[in-house]
């Protein structure tokens, strides 16, 4: 049975010792590379492992596909097979970040056909508010690269040339995961040019939280997607932001909603922009 895709943090705690469990630490900071391992390092759920977004969670950079890139399908596989995760194991990812990087995460693994995974609701504020186990020191090491069955992906990724494709056709429906500003071309704090793609909405991935950094409930997010989507059906959105990061966590959103089936542009507006000849707009 596919597990809820939020897990809270006294939920997790009662399984940490199960052998069926892996937990990863996915805590990143877009100014700092280095500061999600220091984070780590310093303290972390026990037994978790860490996992890089930039070099672990993302492919090669060309300066034409976007600041995170898909990793190969049969490379993320088999360094899931070497951290020991199987296809009975129930993934939960973690971030400090509001989810983003552990919805990331969650998307990568049903990418690769992984369906036991999930996102600890809260991330780590909300772990150690509640005073659960924690440790130090550094990240194990995966075992030798192993071989993994990568199976069919259970989560769909768009193009770029099918998002140019779609100015025209309108076939499906963008939805920006950026902040207002960022969305109406403001201010861009990170990519070389600001603006968006043309005919996207705004749904900034913030406005998925409460106060305290857990999603809202199913109820009130399925009730805030559609004020945004209105009655498209969710298999008929597209979610993108800076590079697939934020738009993750907006997929993963809809998915607590009970609206699932929206796809993914991985590449997303750093990806856009590599190439002039693709229309922005303002405003």
């Amino acid at each position: 049975m596919r597990p809820a895709p939020l897990i809270s943090a006294s939920e997790l705690a009662a399984r940490l010792n199960d052998a069926d469990v892996r937990v990863f630490d996915v805590r990143h900071d877009l100014g700092d590379f280095a500061a999600g391992r220091r984070q780590y390092e310093e303290s972390h759920v026990a037994g978790a492992r860490f996992l890089d977004n930039e070099t672990e969670l993302a492919g090669p950079r060309t300066g034409r596909n976007g600041r995170h890139p898909l990793p190969d399908r049969a490379a993320l596989a088999g360094l899931m097979a070497a951290h020991g995760v199987r296809p009975e194991t129930l993934v939960v990812g973690y971030d400090a970040s509001g989810g983003q990087f552990a919805a990331h995460l969650w998307w990568l693994l049903r990418w690769i056909g992984h369906d036991r995974v999930a996102v600890l609701d809260g991330g780590w504020q909300a772990w150690t508010a509640g005073g659960l186990p924690v440790e130090s020191g550094p990240a194990p090491q995966p075992e030798a690269p192993a071989q993994a069955v990568v199976r069919a992906p259970l989560v769909q990724a768009v193009d770029a040339d099918a998002v140019l494709a779609n100015l025209r056709s309108k076939s499906f429906t963008l939805v920006d995961a950026r902040a207002a500003a960022r969305y109406r071309g403001e201010v861009e704090p990170i990519d070389p040019e600001a603006g968006r793609i043309p005919g996207a909405l705004n749904r900034p991935y913030t406005d998925n939280l409460e106060a305290d950094g857990r999603f809202k409930s199913p109820a009130q997010l399925r009730q805030e997607f559609i004020a945004v989507i209105g009655d498209r059906p969710p298999e008929s959105i597209v979610h993108q932001c800076g590079s697939g990061i934020t738009a993750s966590a907006n997929l993963f959103a809809m998915e607590v909603a009970g609206l699932g089936g929206s796809r993914l542009y991985p590449g997303s507006w750093s990806e856009w922009i590599s190439d002039p000849s693709r229309p922005r707009e303002k405003g």
